[in-house]
């Protein structure tokens, strides 16, 4: 017999995976936590995680207020792939495993390794776009707070 609890529709869930797990994804994984809360399931992953998120992304991150300094870059894995109702690459090319029943996205991102925060400030407010655009999709009856990711005066 069903409950209504479970009946109720889940928070969707979204991956994103690039190379290292220390930049664009950890900074996607951040906003779209910051902004969408408990209405969407976060993970990010790497397919050769580095030993540490890049401190330009913290540091371009922090600006924004959002704190993703105590983040570890994460192994691949199917699981959370398969965990997973929407899997976003950046850079990762065909590492990741693919599914049936998954949305599949590619984002074309420079790739923040190396830089300095001035240089990953583009990188961080195109994610941000993105991850707006994505929170529209998902959850489309409710608008991200963008006031809460915008830089102080």
């Amino acid at each position: 017999m069903m409950t209504a609890d479970s009946t109720a529709a889940r928070a969707p869930s979204v991956l994103f995976v690039c190379v290292h797990n220390a930049g664009r994804s950890q900074m996607a994984a951040g906003f779209l936590a910051a902004l969408a809360g408990d209405r969407i399931e976060v993970r990010s992953a790497g397919s050769a995680p580095a030993e540490q998120v890049n401190p330009a992304a913290v540091e371009a991150m922090a600006e924004v207020r959002i704190d993703i300094s105590t983040e570890n870059p994460k192994v691949l894995t199917v699981d959370a792939v398969q965990a997973s109702d929407v899997v976003i690459t950046m850079g990762c090319g065909d590492s990741c495993p693919v599914f049936p029943g998954k949305s599949y996205r590619d984002w074309v991102l420079e790739d923040p390794a190396g830089r300095d925060v001035e240089s990953v400030r583009p990188i961080r407010d195109e994610i941000q776009a993105k991850v707006e655009a994505l929170i529209t999709e998902l959850v489309p009856d409710e608008a991200p707070p963008i006031a809460t990711v915008t830089r102080p005066d």
